[in-house]
């Protein structure tokens, strides 16, 4: 069965923001890249998701609108834009699965908890078999709600802070056995 690996924001806008200093994967393009490579080398179907928005750092006009520097899509693989949370809704994302006849999607990306995560569940309520490769999604400590407007430094020392391991694993058991397996870079790709 030919399997579609999503790559979803892993994209320069990330690392222009202040809390990529405390991003739970730093390492994440060597995290995926091995997926990218067994994906290639059994012809599996890539898509490149980016995320945009206006007046910020995932504004294209402001040039960080593109995948982290060491992951380079081919010129077959597409690469798809969004401006809603999951992959689905504001793409084409659908229906270039339907004509690929593409049912098993692999999740990597960032952030773990937002686009990964909703990505996944909308993949799973329409039907497709969802593997989310945890290892190669990345996230960061969520804020209380009443401490958004703290500068950085703060939400992080913030003992209401969302530590990032604590989204990876509430991520993880939301997911598991409704819309997706769970599985590790070497899981998905043997």
């Amino acid at each position: 069965m030919r399997s579609a690996l999503l790559v979803i924001d892993i994209q320069e806008s990330f690392r222009q923001r202040p809390s990529w200093a405390a991003v739970s994967n730093p390492d994440i393009v060597a995290t995926v890249n091995p997926l990218i490579d067994a994906a290639r080398a059994r012809g599996d179907l890539i898509v490149w998701v980016l995320h945009h928005e206006v007046d910020n750092v995932f504004d294209p006009r402001n040039g960080h609108v593109r995948p982290i520097e060491g992951l380079s899509p081919l010129p077959d693989e597409p690469v798809i834009t969004k401006t809603s949370a999951n992959a689905f809704t504001t793409t084409g994302l659908q229906q270039l699965l339907t004509t690929e006849g593409i049912r098993h999607l692999v999740v990597t990306g960032i952030q773990t908890e937002l686009c990964c995560e909703t990505t996944t569940r909308m993949a799973g309520d329409l039907g497709y078999d969802v593997t989310f490769v945890t290892e190669a999604t990345a996230t960061f400590p969520i804020p209380h709600r009443d401490e958004r407007h703290l500068p950085y430094d703060e939400i992080l020392a913030s003992p209401r802070t969302l530590s990032t391991d604590d989204i990876i694993a509430r991520t993880e058991y939301a997911l598991a056995g409704r819309f997706a397996t769970i599985a590790t870079v070497k899981e998905a790709i043997g």
